[in-house]
């Protein structure tokens, strides 16, 4: 009997001598597949990670940049769907990867991918030309109201977040604008600074060039709270001086868009959690907060539960735009 106990305290002792199970990591490189084409907010998103998770060293393997663009970024998570189960693969894309399938017919639903975390949001703002004589966005939003269809609000894109936000808009308060769509926010800013409409929803990265050189202005923010303290854009004024939208009245508390990151469905857990202490490490670096500040973003890890409240709650406001437009796929 001593001898039998002897012997169980003796493989217990082993089993505890034993390494832990190895955490999964890596086994070939890793392609980073993001949604938008070379040079796009999307593509330097992930560019930006890539280069702080290469810097930290804390993937362990080489990081390949591919851009698939097509479709509005259909591509990529299509590429996701045909790589189900593949850690290896990782998707860049914002809001687009849960709200393109409700706007067309398309090979991929979002139970193709599985969401590992959301860096930063994209806030958007309204802007007039700087002579122009709308004050607040309520000076706007009533003189759109007394011309219904009249005045043309620029955006990218056709049914995508900007022109969504302008329905949303003319939703929450009886306006009529004249939405007229442009390739990409650099064409709108400017179209605006050029008098060719007479607004646009501009993420603050995409019109700060004209700003600063004092030929537009902007109204108010779309966001709870105003934006962080920086240094003087125009005539004395940062960011941080920006109303809120919804201290100038209008009826809208927040608009943001998501820059997230996903991978292919079956992945495995230890894998998705791999991922998430690598990007908390990207989330928690300087490098990270110099890009936030750089392309004016606001900083927000979310991960797990919350990152999927997240998600829940801007599919279900978004799609209800959408139905109310009349553009969700049949």
């Amino acid at each position: 009997m001593t001898y039998l106990k002897t012997g169980a305290i003796a493989a217990v002792a082993l089993l505890a001598a034993l390494p832990a199970a190895a955490e999964w990591a890596p086994e070939r490189p890793l392609e980073f597949v993001v949604a938008s084409g070379a040079g796009g907010g999307t593509d330097n998103f992930a560019r930006t990670i890539q280069a702080i998770l290469t810097k930290q060293d804390s993937i362990g393997r080489p990081v390949v940049v591919l851009n698939k663009g097509g479709g509005s970024g259909a591509e990529a998570f299509l590429y996701a769907k045909q790589n189900a189960g593949d850690p290896h693969k990782v998707i860049f894309g914002t809001n687009n990867v849960y709200l393109l399938p409700y706007v067309a017919k398309l090979a991929y639903s979002t139970e193709d991918l599985q969401p590992v975390a959301a860096l930063a949001m994209d806030e958007f703002l309204i802007w007039v030309k700087a002579d122009s004589p709308y004050q607040t966005a309520i000076d706007l939003i009533d003189a759109a109201k007394a011309d219904p269809g009249a005045l043309p609000f620029g955006g990218s894109q056709s049914k995508d977040t900007d022109e969504t936000l302008v329905a949303l808009i003319e939703q929450k308060t009886g306006a009529d604008f004249k939405y007229v769509p442009f390739n990409g926010g650099g064409e709108v800013g400017v179209q605006l600074a050029g008098g060719h409409v007479v607004a646009n929803v501009n993420n603050p990265n995409e019109n700060l060039g004209q700003w600063q050189a004092g030929a537009i202005r902007p109204l108010c923010v779309f966001a709870p709270q105003r934006m962080a303290e920086s240094e003087p854009i125009f005539d004395g004024k940062g960011w941080h001086d920006i109303p809120t939208c919804a201290e100038q009245g209008v009826g809208i508390e927040s608009y943001q868009m998501p820059r997230t990151v996903w991978v292919p469905a079956g992945v495995p857990e230890d894998a998705l959690a791999f991922y998430r202490t690598a990007l908390q490490g990207v989330a928690e670096s300087q490098e990270w907060k110099d890009y936030l500040t750089k392309t004016s973003q606001s900083g927000a890890f979310l991960t797990g539960d919350e990152l999927q409240a997240f998600i829940d709650n801007s599919e279900t406001s978004t799609v209800e735009v959408f139905k109310a437009e009349g553009w969700t796929a049949e």
